[in-house]
């Protein structure tokens, strides 16, 4: 392979090549899409991401972000950010180990041990490598994690860096989930297990049933894991969760700050013993940086406003019925009710999926699309924040209404 094969970027086919594979067909689509602008990822936006965007040079609706409760752009997390940089610096330069913990570390780590309701909390520099740690550091040799069949892809690549087992259960089961609980006890010398769940699940809203998956974990000696990552702050007494809401406390909580929380970061909460073991054999937090200060302050900030301002999770639970009631009057296929910020709109076919994506994008709404294999079916995934007002919903209902009649 010459230097200009290389510099040309063309796949290479011959057998043993390592960069014969980038000849996937998946690309073809890919290209397919993009020349007919039907491309729905890498888009670029303009400004601060609000309830509405700027995207192209047109404000549209933004019902495509996590920011659930609107504090991305509130002014007590601004300033918190800003006055870390001038406080701390732009960076901490180093892992948590050496020289990267901060006082906002473990400030922010009580803050959130105290609300999920846990012995103590472990901040990482992202919700992902939260998770991947966690399952690679606890889950060793001879143990198993047991995850939903829809757990998110953390949770899926920590339990394969992990040197146990893997095995899953189908969504939201739990009849299948204790035949999987049972097989492995019924193996010699079966070790422990971690059972991990989505409180809330990313694309379509829906909630764990987290009191039948508690039990299940009792009966046969598991612990659980609930990744509360688009619960916290939108669910549970004082936005603390889906656990909280069902009156259940597992025994590890995993949460985002990159939802709710308006920042970058991740936490694991749970056990002293626990938390202290991650932070000696915890690899993907002993050999990356700290978050930087301006994000761990924005986090410190948001969690206090989220725990004490109960008016956003109830503007979120109504823009939420309003946007699912409208879609559902339309003919939308968007599911059974449930108590989420996420409405998901189901659509039976990839390029469908793309088609109403980009429509509804031409009438001044911004949607997400996902499409299989991330997803089972695709969805055009749609979520509300606080901060939207009826008109914005309304808004974004006459967009979907005239996509509908094909105007």
């Amino acid at each position: 392979m010459s230097e200009q094969d290389l510099a040309l970027g063309e796949p290479v086919k011959a057998d043993g090549d390592l960069f014969a594979k980038v000849a996937d067909p998946r690309l073809d689509d890919w290209r397919r899409a993009e020349q007919e602008g039907l491309l729905p990822f890498y888009r670029e936006l303009d400004g601060e991401v609000g309830p509405s965007v700027t995207l192209d040079g047109r404000r549209m609706v933004m019902l495509g972000s996590n920011n659930y409760l609107g504090l991305t752009t509130d002014e007590r997390v601004r300033r918190a950010a800003t006055d870390a940089v001038g406080k701390f610096g732009t960076g901490v330069t180093g892992s948590r180990l050496l020289n990267g913990t901060l006082s906002l570390h473990r400030e922010l780590e009580a803050e959130l041990a105290d609300w999920v309701g846990a012995e103590a909390a472990l901040v990482f520099t992202t919700g992902y490598t939260a998770n991947l740690g966690l399952l690679s550091a606890l889950v060793g040799p001879g143990d198993a994690a047991v995850l939903d069949s829809a757990a998110h892809a953390s949770l899926v690549d920590g339990a394969r860096f992990a040197e146990g087992a893997l095995r899953a259960f189908r969504h939201n089961r739990p009849n299948s989930l204790r035949r999987t609980l049972r097989s492995w006890r019924e193996q010699p010398d079966s070790g422990g297990l971690l059972v991990a769940i989505d409180g809330i699940y990313s694309m379509e809203g829906d909630w764990a049933p987290i009191p039948e998956v508690a039990a299940l974990c009792r009966e046969y000696g598991a612990r659980l894991l609930v990744d509360e990552a688009h619960s916290l702050g939108v669910v549970g007494p004082g936005g603390a969760g889906t656990a909280a809401a069902t009156g259940v406390k597992p025994d590890l909580f995993m949460g985002t700050f990159s939802k709710s929380l308006a920042s970058c970061g991740g936490f694991i909460a749970g056990p002293a013993a626990v938390i202290d073991f991650l932070k000696i054999t915890c690899r993907p937090l002993l050999f990356t940086a700290a978050g930087v200060p301006a994000a761990l302050a924005a986090a410190l900030a948001a969690v206090r406003i989220a725990r004490r301002e109960d008016w956003r999770r109830e503007s979120v639970a109504a823009r939420a019925r309003q946007l699912r009631r409208g879609l559902d009057e339309l003919g939308y296929d968007v599911g059974p009710p449930v108590e989420s910020a996420i409405v998901a709109v189901h659509v039976e076919e990839v390029w469908e999926a793309g088609l109403l994506w980009k429509s509804l994008l031409e009438h001044g709404v911004y949607t997400n699309c996902a499409i299989p294999p991330a997803v089972p079916r695709s969805v055009l995934r749609t979520s509300v924040m606080a901060t939207h007002t009826e008109e914005d919903i309304d808004r974004a209902l006459d967009a979907f209404a005239a996509v509908k009649a094909g105007r």
